[in-house]
């Protein structure tokens, strides 16, 4: 989209002399603005209610107790388009053994319940975050299920998937039900794409999906897609040590990852969802 000097000028900033279109995912529009101030990082979604930058917003203040993430400078709507106005952060390079200890940091936050406030329906897959008193129900009944359910509905599932995943599902249900399951606050979306060092050095994340859960279901998506090395597991564990048996319910988290690709990208991930249903 094409934004006007008048659309412009109605943001909460001093004079936007250029607004450069930048990559923002495949949900928003993301734009970097030069102002006399120095730059900002501008996402506008046309034509939608000020509430679709909600959740982002709570998930960028509940980590920043934890750990850097862009400032929120405003968020409303001009003209009917929802817009989200963060700091703009330069980036350079850093430390993998100081990221994996600031998602340690962000995990030792905690809950009375696992959930979030605020659900994200925004996305191509929406996520119910209704407070739930036991992870294994939440995890099962609002993450997992649900996807299984819309992989069925698009013809993506067969009867030797529906067998393999009740097995798995009941797999979830044994090894959970003598663990205690901390709620941490969970990235919830924490793939290379998502963290970033400032030109500082300073491990920072971005584009949180938040929720307080099972920390080990934020860690599941660091071993999926790379850009997470040795340095930032030993980080990890030295701030944070992982119970017994970590690697052994990895699979079970991985699944959900891949299920959500499953329905986002069709077969080309079948069978990653085949083989991690197998492990299971």
């Amino acid at each position: 989209m094409q934004l006007s000097a008048n659309w412009l000028a109605q943001l909460p900033l001093p004079t936007v002399t250029a607004a450069t279109p930048v990559s923002g995912g495949d949900i928003n529009q993301a734009f970097r603005l030069t102002t006399a101030e120095g730059p900002y990082f501008l996402l506008v979604q046309p034509q939608t209610p000020a509430s679709f930058y909600t959740h982002e917003v709570a998930g960028l203040h509940a980590l920043s107790q934890a750990v850097n993430v862009p400032d929120v400078i405003g968020t409303g709507t001009i003209d009917g388009d929802a817009y989200l106005l963060l700091e703009f952060l330069e980036t350079g390079t850093g430390s993998q053994y100081e990221l994996g200890q600031a998602v340690a940091r962000v995990h030792q936050v905690t809950a009375p319940k696992f959930g979030f406030d605020q659900d994200n329906l925004v996305a191509k897959l929406p996520k119910h975050n209704q407070w739930q008193s036991d992870w294994t129900t939440f995890y099962l009944q609002q993450r997992l299920d649900p996807l299984v359910q819309r992989a069925q509905a698009h013809h993506l599932w067969n009867a030797h998937r529906e067998r393999e995943y009740q097995r798995v599902r009941q797999a979830i249900v044994n090894e959970n039900q003598d663990r205690k399951i901390v709620p941490a606050l969970l990235h919830g979306d924490l793939w290379a794409g998502n963290y970033l060092f400032t030109a500082e050095g300073t491990p920072t994340l971005i584009d949180p999906d938040t929720l307080y859960g099972d920390r080990e279901f934020d860690l599941a998506m660091t071993t999926i897609f790379g850009g997470f090395d040795g340095d930032f597991y030993k980080g990890y564990q030295d701030a944070y040590p992982l119970d017994a048996g970590y690697a052994d319910r990895l699979p079970h988290y991985q699944l959900y990852y891949l299920l959500a690709h499953l329905n986002l990208f069709g077969e080309t991930y079948g069978e990653a969802v085949d083989v991690t249903l197998s492990r299971g």
